[in-house]
C-alpha cells in the first residue's frame, strides 16, 4: 500500500486586502507535519500555486524551504513531489531544484527541452516508494503547462486542448515504460476542468479563459489518481473518484471563508479500488462577512449585527478578519466612522467595507458596487481599458491572445 497526500494552491505570501496570511500558512504547514507523520504519509504532492506570485518574497521563500527540511527531517522516507502553477515562476522553482533532489525533494516548475527543442521526459517521472523502500507508484509530475509548452501545428478545432492531449499522452507513454507490475500510475496538473467550480476573486482565468476548460478524457484510464490544483474549492472531477482538486488549505478571499478546506488522503494499493480520505484543515484565523452572503445589508442592520457578535477576545494577529457589505441610497460621508466607533470596541481586524447604490428607484437588481483596482484580474482591467476605448467589449480572440501575453510574461520572471 502506499499512502499519498495530495495538497494545492497554499500561495505563500499571500496577503487579503494588505494583510499578511503568513501566521495562517505556518498554522497549517506545522498542522501538516504533524497529520503526515501521525498518518503516516509514503508521499506528499503538491499541485501547483506553491507561491502567490511569481516574485515571491524572502519570507515566503524561507517558509517552502523550512518546511521542506522539517518534512524531511521528521520522514525520512517522505517523497515529495512539488511542480509549478499559473501563479509561480518556473524559472524560479527550477533553480534550486539539484539542492532540493539530493534532499529528496522532486521540483518541476516547468516543462524542460534540450537544444533540439526536445522535452526532457525523465524528470517528470518519479518514482513513490512506501516505508519498506519499495516501489509503489509512478508519478507523473506534469506541471502547469502555458501557450508557449504546447506543441506547434495542431491541426484540431480547438489547438489548446489536442496539444493538452499530446503532451498528456507523451507522458503516459514514458510512464508506462518506468512502470513494472503491480506499479500504479499516478499524474499531476495545475489546470481547469470542465464543470470545475470556480472562485473569481483568487482563480486566475488561465489557459485562454475559462472557455477552454479540459475535458476529463485528457486522463487515460490507466491512471490510479490525478492530483489536481488551480480551484481553490476542493472537489472531484465530475463522478471521478480518483481526479481531484485538493483546494487550497486556507481562504484566499471572503467568498471562498465557506469552502471546506482539506488535504486529501490516498490510499493506493495494486489490484484494489483506490480510497481517498477528506481531511479537514483547522481554520487559524476566522474570515467574517456581514452579511453572511454575497448580499448587501443596509446600514443600521451591519451594525447591529456587529454589536450582536460575541467574539474572544483574541491576540491582534489571530482575531478574524472582517469584510462589510453595505446597501447605500446615496453617499454617506460618515459612513466609516460610524462602523470604526462600533469596531473598537471588538477584538476583529476590519479589512474591507463594499459598498453599493442602489437609488431610490433601483432595485437590488441594479446595484452598482465599488470595486478596487487590487480586486480585479489582469483580464478584467485590460476588457475594461477596451471597452472605455472602443466603447465595446473586447473580442474572445483579443482576450484569448492577452491572456497569451500575460502567462508568457508570467513564465519568464
Amino acid at each position: 500500500m502506499l499512502r499519498i497526500f495530495h495538497t494545492a494552491d497554499w500561495h505563500l505570501g499571500h496577503q487579503l486586502h494588505g494583510v499578511s496570511r503568513q501566521l495562517e500558512h505556518q498554522h497549517f504547514l506545522d498542522w501538516l507535519l504533524d497529520e503526515m507523520h501521525a498518518k503516516q504519509a509514503d508521499a506528499l504532492i503538491i499541485a501547483g500555486d506553491i507561491f502567490d506570485s511569481a516574485n515571491p518574497s524572502s519570507a515566503a521563500q524561507s517558509q517552502l524551504y523550512e518546511f521542506l527540511v522539517k518534512a524531511r527531517t521528521r520522514l525520512p522516507n517522505l517523497d515529495i513531489v512539488l511542480v509549478g502553477g499559473n501563479h509561480d515562476s518556473a524559472s524560479r522553482l527550477d533553480a534550486p531544484s539539484p539542492i532540493l533532489n539530493a534532499l529528496g525533494v522532486i521540483v518541476v516548475g516547468g516543462l524542460s527541452r534540450d537544444g533540439d527543442g526536445n522535452i526532457d521526459w525523465q524528470r517528470l517521472l518519479v518514482p513513490l516508494t512506501n516505508a519498506a523502500g519499495e516501489i509503489k507508484a509512478w508519478c507523473g509530475a506534469m506541471p502547469f503547462l502555458r501557450n508557449a509548452d504546447l506543441p506547434a501545428n495542431q491541426q484540431k478545432d480547438d489547438p489548446l486542448i489536442s496539444g493538452m492531449k499530446t503532451l498528456y499522452a507523451e507522458l503516459f507513454e514514458q510512464l508506462q515504460q518506468k512502470a513494472g507490475n503491480g506499479e500504479s500510475l499516478i499524474l499531476t496538473g495545475h489546470c481547469y476542468m470542465v464543470n470545475g467550480a470556480v472562485s473569481e476573486l483568487s482563480e486566475r482565468k488561465i489557459l485562454g479563459g475559462n472557455q477552454h476548460a479540459l475535458p476529463v478524457e485528457l486522463f487515460p484510464d490507466d491512471i490510479a489518481y490525478v492530483a489536481l490544483g488551480h480551484l481553490h474549492l476542493a472537489q472531484r472531477v465530475g463522478a471521478n473518484e480518483h481526479i481531484r482538486y485538493s483546494g487550497s488549505p486556507i481562504p484566499l478571499s471572503f467568498d471562498e471563508s465557506d469552502y471546506p478546506h482539506q488535504v486529501v488522503q490516498v490510499d493506493v494499493k495494486a489490484g484494489q479500488a483506490l480510497e481517498t480520505v477528506a481531511i479537514k484543515i483547522p481554520r487559524s484565523v476566522q474570515l467574517l462577512r456581514i452579511p453572511n452572503s454575497k448580499d448587501f445589508a443596509v446600514l443600521p442592520d451591519v451594525i447591529g449585527h456587529l454589536q450582536s457578535l460575541a467574539l474572544d477576545d483574541l491576540p491582534v494577529e489571530q482575531r478574524p478578519l472582517l469584510e462589510l457589505r453595505i446597501r447605500l441610497e446615496k453617499p454617506e460621508p460618515g459612513l466609516r466612522q460610524q462602523i470604526e466607533e462600533v469596531i473598537a470596541k471588538l477584538p476583529v481586524r476590519l479589512l474591507k467595507i463594499s459598498t453599493a447604490y442602489s437609488g431610490s428607484e433601483k432595485s437590488l437588481a441594479d446595484l452598482k458596487i465599488e470595486e478596487r483596482l487590487e480586486e480585479l484580474q489582469p483580464l478584467d482591467v485590460f476588457q475594461r481599458c477596451y471597452q472605455n476605448k472602443y466603447d465595446q467589449d473586447a473580442p474572445e480572440a483579443i482576450s484569448a491572445l492577452f491572456n497569451e501575453l500575460f502567462e508568457s510574461l508570467q513564465g519568464t520572471e
